[in-house]
């Protein structure tokens, strides 16, 4: 929890009060206890992080041999954290590793790793991530980097070996050990990079980039930020080859940024991103195989990007995997996103085959389900698990190694989200899904040969809510880090063989302090039917009654609405909302509301997004106001909006489509306009601006925004290179045009998302005082 200083809040309050008491007659009773519930709650409390109870280990595996679990945490529940090891033998806890030199904060990495937190959403101080070394010494021992550079540490000895020095200028990015721990890929200077463990003698494996244009071995922008593609190079099965991207950005136009709040001039205070707008040219990527030994690299015959033509079969590459024999592997999406293509290489002369082609008229959804199976395997030799969403939700299929579909590994109107794991001995599968329903996650099992009518999965997971998994190797136990509405996340071993807790690794109390100080209530979730009937889930969030009266109350609509991602659910996050929390403790009502086209309910549910954003999802946030109004909980007049990124722009389309119902909103970092978003992203639900120019035109906000009656704030970095913060210049040119009235708050320094806590508790008042003054 982050402290705050009292004198700083009174001065706040004083700040603030004119606006907080606008609709209450002044008196001294009423300024007494407008100061105690301030203190009660303190706007700081809204952006502390981690958020209250979310404490709990994270980034857990299992040492090679299984008797140990090892962990990144913090004792003090601060973003800083280090490793520790659990030992299962005699079950204790000890510190594995502490950084030497304090470990990452925002002030020691390099700008390339500054972006690849961005995309990656981290914030996470201290050690970050870690990898088990796998050698067949007995010896445990883990490798971590840090901006210092790549530390290695064994268990139960005191000093870290650091083997590789790493510098802001010349920074080592993405570290991988080899499968069978004696060699270290990285890359460095836009080319890949190898270690051999054994003799610590570096050696460069590629050539010719630039650091500007041409990289090898990174992953391009728009596989981090859209793909979920954060690797640019992969470690074949035997240790002998490394898969690595060539990324050429040269012919695509230049997007510079400007930090306009910096008091000096000149090239290091300006950016220059190569970046894919919608309808024009992405980055051609290549695909190549070079020996860990050195030597020639073998090009694959891929060419991904490039090129303007509409619908490139192999625009992007979205996926890389080794199967056994040294076999690689790349799912091939065309620009449309319509068809997907598994190719399958010979490395040795680059030549391709198609394994199998997934094809849906609405879209095609990535994922990470592809999995590899042995060739000592009698009942499926060389064969693998696909995941296909042809029947509308996302199940798991078996295939032999020609790409022959065998049969449904599962089945229903439910879906599978991950594989945790496979056990090619015993002929099982286990695998995350919303079997139990689209709110919860669990663990299940399946079996992976069915050779008879497909049974129902069996659940090990215990308890309603969310559950994450990591599967020991010799597939005897697991851990399972639950959470709910009701529980903060907490870490337990479990049998695999029946979801028993074996023990608990980590547990919080029952009642966390500060629920109990700031009075937090969980929300309720409750369901509500669409216009054609589609049942929506919502999580409603009531002021206290004896304080506040009966309702209706002022209420704000905290809305995301896009695609991939589900906010309503059944999980402690929704209940440490701090900025709902904040609203509730002042007698507000705030709703969420996930709308048709957000996720984990089927592909027919996303896709009513398709060619339409800004349509169905507003209209269906304008069906859940006018439930809380018929329930008798809000009016008319008094409703506000919130949103960031898509939600920004969800909100700020709502507020000018609906004038008569919605009173304001705070729009942040929205996409005003999709001819200003990146192609693969922008193109997958809307295709391309050519084909689909009305779409576009009906989809941006400035097309709406003579309708405008509300008060709108709009807030935004101004180094912000996902969203840039041309679409707020935009839509600001349309509303003066238009004669509109607007708010405007920008952060110079700020990217996405403030990250400086001094920023983040600004902006927090700031829209509190918008929001408090217009409703």
């Amino acid at each position: 929890m982050q402290s705050f200083d009292e004198n700083e809040e009174k001065r706040n309050l004083k700040r603030t009060r004119s606006a907080s008491l606008c609709d209450m007659p002044v008196t001294d009773s009423t300024a007494a206890q407008t100061l105690n519930d301030r203190i009660l709650f303190p706007v700081e409390e809204i952006v502390q992080s981690p958020l209250p109870g979310y404490v709990a280990p994270t980034s857990i595996s299992f040492s090679p041999d299984d008797s140990l679990i090892t962990y990144l945490f913090s004792p003090d529940h601060s973003l800083t954290r280090k490793v520790y090891a659990f030992d299962l033998k005699n079950s204790k806890q000890e510190l594995f590793f502490s950084p030497p030199d304090g470990g990452l904060d925002e002030s020691n990495i390099s700008p390339e790793e500054k972006l690849r937190r961005e995309r990656s959403r981290e914030r996470g101080l201290g050690v970050t991530r870690y990898e088990w070394v796998k050698m067949s010494s007995k010896k445990k021992a883990i490798m971590v980097p840090l901006p210092g550079g790549i530390y290695f540490q064994e268990f139960s000895t005191s000093k870290p070996q650091l083997k590789l020095f790493s510098t802001p200028t010349s920074p080592i990015i993405d570290p991988h050990l080899s499968p069978d721990g004696t060699m270290l890929a990285y890359v460095r200077d836009s080319e890949l990079h190898v270690l051999n463990l054994l003799d610590s003698e570096p050696k460069q494996l590629t050539y010719g980039a630039n650091g500007n244009t041409v990289t090898h071995g990174l992953a391009e922008y728009i596989a981090q930020e859209e793909m979920d593609r954060k690797n640019g190079y992969w470690w074949s099965l035997d240790n002998k080859f490394i898969a690595f991207t060539q990324v050429d950005s040269s012919e695509m136009p230049l997007f510079r940024i400007m930090h306009q709040g910096k008091s000096s001039v000149g090239l290091e205070e300006q950016e220059d991103h190569a970046y894919p707008f919608a309808g024009a040219l992405n980055a051609k990527v290549r695909l190549g195989v070079v020996p860990v030994a050195g030597g020639p690299i073998t090009w694959m015959d891929l060419l991904c990007g490039g090129t303007y033509e509409t619908n490139n079969e192999e625009e992007y590459l979205a996926r890389v995997n080794w199967m056994h024999g040294n076999i690689l592997i790349a799912q091939v999406l065309n620009r449309s996103h319509s068809k997907l293509k598994i190719l399958k290489y010979n490395i040795k002369t680059g030549q391709k085959k198609v394994v199998l082609v997934e094809e849906q008229n609405t879209w095609i959804n990535l994922h990470d389900c592809f999995t590899p199976l042995d060739k000592s395997s009698t009942k499926c030799s060389g064969g693998f698990i696909w995941a296909s969403e042809r029947t509308g939700f996302r199940h798991l299929y078996l295939y032999d190694n020609n790409g022959t579909c065998l049969g449904p590994i599962t089945e229903g109107d439910w879906m599978v989200e991950q594989i945790a794991g496979v056990n090619e001995a015993s002929g099982l599968v286990y695998f995350t899904g919303t079997l139990d329903g689209p709110l919860e996650c669990n663990l299940y099992c399946a079996e992976l040969y069915p050779d008879h009518a497909l049974q129902a999965p069996v659940r090990l997971t215990h308890g309603k809510g969310k559950h994450v998994v990591v599967l020991d190797h010799q597939m005897h136990n697991f851990v399972d880090t639950y959470d709910s509405l009701a529980t903060p996340p907490k870490n337990l071993l479990c049998s695999l063989l029946d979801g028993k807790v074996i023990m608990p690794l980590f547990e919080q109390p029952f009642t966390i302090p500060i629920f109990k100080r700031l009075q937090l209530e969980p929300p309720e979730i409750v369901q509500i039917q669409a216009n054609d009937g589609t049942v929506l889930y919502g999580a409603l969030y009531k002021p206290d009654e004896s304080r506040f009266g009966p309702p209706p109350y002022k209420t704000l609509i905290s809305v995301y609405g896009g695609p991939s991602v589900q906010i309503v659910c059944d999980s402690w996050i929704n209940s440490v909302d701090m900025r709902a929390q904040y609203l509730r403790s002042r007698g507000f009502l705030v709703w969420k509301l996930d709308n048709r086209g957000t996720a984990r309910r089927g592909l027919n549910f996303e896709a009513s997004l398709k060619y339409n954003t800004g349509h169905i999802d507003a209209e269906d946030q304008l069906t859940g106001a006018e439930w809380l109004i018929k329930q008798g909980l809000a009016k008319v007049g008094h409703i506000g909006l919130y949103g960031w990124s898509y939600g920004g722009y969800l909100s700020a389309m709502i507020l000018a489509r609906f004038p008569d119902v919605f009173r304001c909103a705070a729009s942040g970092a929205p996409v005003t306009s999709w001819d200003g978003y990146d192609t693969f992203y922008t193109e997958k639900y809307m295709g391309l601006p050519s084909e689909n120019p009305t779409g576009y035109e009906n989809s941006a906000v400035m097309h709406h925004v003579h309708n405008l009656k509300g008060r709108l704030l709009l807030v935004h970095g101004m180094i912000d290179e996902n969203v840039h913060f041309r679409h707020t210049a935009r839509l600001v040119n349309a509303l003066v045009a238009a004669g509109k009235p607007y708010e405007l708050l920008i952060f110079p320094d700020e990217r996405h998302m403030p990250r400086r806590h001094r920023d983040r508790i600004y902006m927090e008042e700031r829209i509190w005082e918008f929001i408090d003054r217009n409703l």
